[in-house]
């Protein structure tokens, strides 16, 4: 049996691993690069879209407690204008407020929330990047008076 030195094996271009790692790295930042900017991004947007969610359902809620339109309109106008910059990404001059009793069925009140998202900070990312919409709509019912 022949053995041969370890310090003196044939080179070969096949057989040297000594830049894989750089190499496979090169070739997939890109892909990892985009991945973290997508998830951050939309990431970002579904924080705001699940804001104005839950600021027209909350707005909902307090507004049940108003005796006619008026008072439930009132209600809903004042706990958006009060409690809308606690919302994660909301700010209140972006938001498009309407409230008022359902057209589809009086015996519901829907307050719907209209938000300009194109001051988020996800749309100069990376203009390759598919992104949503730039405007959230979202809008809660509630029914007035028991079930």
């Amino acid at each position: 049996m022949i053995r041969q030195d370890p310090l003196h094996r044939p080179c070969s271009l096949a057989a040297g691993t000594s830049g894989t790692a750089a190499v496979e790295f090169a070739l997939l930042l890109p892909l990892y690069l985009f991945l973290l900017l997508g998830m951050t991004a939309y990431g970002i947007y579904f924080g705001a879209a699940h804001s104005v969610q839950q600021l027209s359902a909350d707005a909902a809620r307090t507004a049940i407690a108003g005796l006619d339109a008026q008072e439930r309109q009132r209600l809903a106008h004042s706990f958006i204008e009060r409690n809308a910059d606690g919302y994660l990404f909301i700010q209140l001059d972006k938001l498009t407020i309407a409230v008022g009793d359902s057209e589809a069925d009086a015996s519901q009140f829907d307050v719907t929330l209209s938000y300009d998202a194109r001051k988020l900070p996800i749309w100069g990312l990376w203009e390759r990047l598919p992104m949503p919409d730039e405007t959230i709509l979202r809008r809660a019912t509630i029914r007035m008076g028991g079930i």
